[in-house]
């Protein structure tokens, strides 16, 4: 019996909340100056791009490396909604 795909709004809100707990698991939200998640899901193919300017301390992660895992997060929770 085929199961019916998510929609694509699915899809981009699952990414794009995926992002965002990666972000706000290492940083206080009132610490973030700005963030963006961007999530495009068409023709099959999930693209995402995470912006963060969040404070540059040695007590906190690098930015740069929560933005990186926060899109790979993103792509994950995309993977496991498919069931791949």
């Amino acid at each position: 019996m085929p199961t019916e795909e998510p929609s694509d709004e699915t899809v981009v809100q699952t990414a794009s909340d995926a992002a965002e707990g990666v972000i706000f698991s290492h940083y206080k939200q009132s610490d973030v100056r700005d963030y963006d998640v961007t999530a495009i899901f068409e023709d099959g193919v999930l693209e995402v791009d995470v912006y963060l300017n969040a404070p540059e301390d040695e007590d906190e992660a690098d930015p740069e490396r929560v933005a990186d895992d926060a899109a790979l997060a993103a792509r994950q929770a995309v993977d496991e909604l498919f069931g791949e």
